[in-house]
């Protein structure tokens, strides 16, 4: 089963770059099988990580970003693959 976690955080005003920066910057005790990060407008980061495990599994995540980077406490989601669709 593939198991996809989904962290999205806000930047603080004008505080996008150095949140990107340091959510690139953030290692996971165990690599996922695949790792993306996205930005958004209004200087929003999104990381999702794929896993071979199951959905219940406990699993490495982003820890929250520094207070000062951040707008909000960052949103997290947890999906389980269906396949693809051709």
């Amino acid at each position: 089963m593939t198991v996809a976690l989904m962290w999205e955080a806000k930047a603080a005003d004008g505080r996008g770059e150095d949140l990107l920066a340091w959510t690139r910057a953030q290692d996971l005790p165990r690599a996922p099988l695949r790792r993306e990060t996205f930005s958004a407008p209004e200087e929003r980061v999104l990381v999702i990580t794929w896993w071979d495990a199951p959905y219940a599994a406990d699993l490495p995540e982003l820890s929250p970003p520094p207070s000062d980077l951040a707008a909000r406490a960052p949103h997290r989601w947890r999906f389980e693959s269906l396949g693809t669709e051709d």
